[in-house]
């Protein structure tokens, strides 16, 4: 599991560091992997299956790709600290790591399972200086498929992330 999550960093940040720089108008937004949130297991982690694990690297690189082609948001690279046991749960411990990047936002994901048909993907942006929302939302998916977990993540950024009234 850590070699595949080693391997997807270095994807994303090879991708984040080929990034055209920020402009005025782009916030430069760190963006951490996707987590997964199995809520039948009640909080234990157990070894992801090898499927979920390639999943949630793809929504990583159509995250990143997603945030690079907006006219909103210039992903940054960022280094996470091993010892968090979860961005969902830690306090905003994401914030300090952003703003040693000189990132204005941040980023992160998670994919909630509810069970084996009926997922959620959710995404929230936080600004740095403040720790607030900025942005957020969460897609149902039915089915537990590439296909639909990339649609539910292309959908959410397009209606609740990207160019929407909260993003703005």
């Amino acid at each position: 599991m850590k070699a595949v999550q080693h391997l997807v960093g270095a994807v994303i940040a090879g991708a984040l560091l080929a990034a055209p720089p920020a402009d005025a108008q782009r916030l430069l937004a760190a963006v951490f992997l996707f987590e997964m949130d199995d809520a039948g297991l009640h909080g234990a982690t157990p070894e992801r299956e090898p499927s979920d694990r390639v999943r949630l690297g793809r929504l990583d690189e159509l995250l990143v790709v997603s945030l690079e082609r907006s006219e909103q948001y210039a992903p940054v690279a960022v280094a996470v600290d091993p010892t968090w046991p979860s961005l969902r749960t830690c306090g905003g411990c994401e914030v300090e790591a952003a703003r040693r990047v000189g990132a204005q936002v941040t980023v992160t994901g998670w994919v909630q399972k509810v069970s084996d048909v009926h997922l959620n993907i959710n995404v929230v942006v936080r600004d740095v200086a403040t720790g607030g929302r900025v942005a957020g939302g969460s897609a149902d998916i039915l089915g537990d498929t590439d296909e639909s977990w990339t649609s539910g993540l292309a959908e959410l950024l397009r209606n609740q992330i990207l160019d929407s009234p909260t993003a703005k």
